[in-house]
């Protein structure tokens, strides 16, 4: 794997989260924001190894259309993150879609340059129908065909996500909510045909507050 696609296997983004932000289209303009803490940075499968991280997110939208700030720590080899993202949703009856553009940034990362918006961004596709969605990541900026995919099942208070990666690494998230703000999982690597990934499983405990600006 290229060195800049290592940059993007240490980065992360809840970019699903961005595309569900447009699911339901407001007419009106809305804006919402949040922040969170997790036990750890835990990114498509892998654990970042920076220990409990701190995030932050704003968002705005109006019509479908949504463009958002998130932040967030526990990223061991590049630092604090703040992403960028835009884009549209909407739904037809229990068919819903989205499409975004996410840039990763990297002010002090420990190894290597820093990341700027536009270095490192992916463009990420997203459909659903009813409780089934999948989601798509191909990155347009800062590395060389990566690309990940994940297929997932969302009910009321349990889901199940499939992660694959584009280099044969692959997981398996199983996800608890306790609330809207409380949420356990549990997320296991099942494949790696590099044999450079930890296999064990993982245990995540993430609470999100939500900002009112009411």
């Amino acid at each position: 794997m290229k060195k800049i696609q290592k940059k993007l296997l240490a980065s992360t983004v809840a970019a699903a989260a961005f595309a569900s932000m447009a699911m339901v289209p407001a007419v009106q303009a809305e804006v919402s924001a949040s922040v969170g803490v997790a036990n750890m940075y835990y990114w498509r499968g892998l654990d970042l190894g920076g220990g409990a991280a701190l995030s932050a997110d704003i968002n705005y939208s109006v019509s479908g259309f949504f463009v958002g700030a998130w932040t967030s720590s526990g990223d061991e080899a590049m630092g604090t993150e703040y992403d960028l993202y835009a884009g549209y949703g909407g739904e037809v009856g229990d068919f819903n879609y989205s499409l975004s553009v996410v840039s990763y940034n990297y002010a002090d990362p420990k190894d290597g340059e820093p990341l700027s918006p536009g270095d490192l961004t992916e463009v990420v596709l997203g459909l659903g129908y009813g409780p089934f969605a999948a989601t798509y990541y191909d990155n347009v900026a800062g590395s060389s065909g990566y690309n990940y995919f994940t297929l997932a099942l969302d009910f009321e208070k349990f889901a199940v996500l499939y992660g694959q990666h584009e280099d044969d690494l692959s997981h398996i998230d199983l996800t608890y909510k306790y609330n809207d703000n409380l949420s356990f999982t549990v997320g296991k690597v099942v494949d790696d045909a590099s044999g450079a990934y930890p296999d064990e499983a993982k245990f995540i405990v993430s609470l999100s507050l939500p900002i009112d600006f009411k």
